[in-house]
């Protein structure tokens, strides 16, 4: 009797002394909390194909991670009050998207891993010491290309426009001269016009409410068309420069996917939604215990071409053949 009732108390005593240890076992495995900062809830980097790459790489959304979806509406100063609230929250790693998201990002953190998407000029605009070692707690992919890459876009537009002699560039002034890769695109564009016999007229916007008055100067100077050389500016009003060359009834070629979805005629150029997987891929990296320091900037490796047939048709514009096969994306 006294042997039964010494082993109770010892199994009770292991029972009570263990139970700690029982429960903290069971205590379930802390979520990852991403923060993503969007420009607009309407972006081409509204991110279907994040999403998709976490699923890919194992991760539940809700389940065995958190996103904190915020958008910016286009405006640095509401991109910056998201960016301290995502930071209170706290998140374990921001993601961030043009124009306004990376800055705003910095600006509020120097401790919480930050990914960048679809940056243009990531060493100009400070976000990154170099594209092979970032240095700090930032780093992302870009679609920062050959300077050939405009040329191209150019000699694209031309064979969907056949015959156009007289082409205007739109540029966002005061981020061209802020930014040397741009100045180097801007005569990399010039240059390819010479040679395919194009004259190209610079227009120079630095505000939303200078948009109207620009599309009036290059219908006032002949423009058949209109060549946009992407910038901040243009991404977060990109459906009021579509609206403006509707109206002007100017064929007009984008860099983005998402300005040819909106209505424009032509896009070529990184594919976004690839650089956008490619973000999240650098996510699940640094949640396994990378130093953003460490993982250098990727470059675009995808490119694409997509045309609108319906903008075409009420343009009167008829894309030849050769230029629907070498097409990614005819949109309908």
């Amino acid at each position: 009797m006294r042997d039964n009732t010494v082993g109770l108390v010892v199994t009770l005593v292991l029972l009570i002394g263990g139970a700690p240890l029982i429960a903290h076992a069971q205590q379930p495995a802390k979520v990852p909390r991403i923060g993503y900062l969007l420009a607009d809830l309407r972006s081409p980097c509204r991110s279907d194909p994040f999403v998709q790459a976490f699923r890919a790489l194992g991760y539940v959304e809700d389940h065995s991670i958190v996103i904190e979806w915020r958008c910016a509406d286009g405006t640095p100063e509401r991109a910056r009050a998201l960016a301290v609230e995502l930071v209170q929250l706290p998140v374990d790693v921001f993601v961030a998207g043009p124009p306004d998201g990376p800055l705003a990002a910095m600006q509020v953190t120097r401790t919480i891993p930050i990914v960048f998407t679809i940056v243009a000029e990531p060493v100009a605009m400070r976000l990154v010491a170099s594209l092979a070692r970032p240095g700090g707690n930032v780093t992302g992919v870009t679609h920062q290309v050959d300077l050939e890459l405009d040329a191209k876009r150019l000699q694209l537009f031309l064979e969907a426009v056949p015959g156009m002699t007289r082409v205007a560039m739109l540029l966002h002034g005061a981020f061209v001269r802020a930014v040397p890769g741009r100045i180097r695109r801007q005569h990399a564009v010039e240059e390819a016009a010479r040679s395919l016999g194009v004259h190209l007229q610079l227009v120079e916007v630095d505000t939303r409410d200078e948009l109207e008055g620009a599309f009036a100067a290059m219908t006032r100077e002949g423009a058949e068309a209109l060549f946009v050389l992407n910038a901040p500016l243009f991404v977060t009003h990109q459906w009021r420069i579509v609206e403006l060359a509707a109206q002007h009834r100017l064929p007009t070629c984008y860099e983005y996917r998402g300005q040819v979805m909106n209505g424009g005629l032509l896009s070529y150029g990184a594919n976004h939604a690839d650089l956008i997987q490619r973000a999240a891929t650098y996510v699940d990296k640094i949640l396994k215990g990378a130093k953003p320091a460490d993982l250098p900037v990727e470059q675009p490796t995808k490119f694409e071409l997509v045309l609108n047939l319906k903008t075409a048709q009420a343009l009167g514009i008829t894309f030849p053949p050769t230029l629907l096969v070498l097409a990614d994306e005819v949109i309908q």
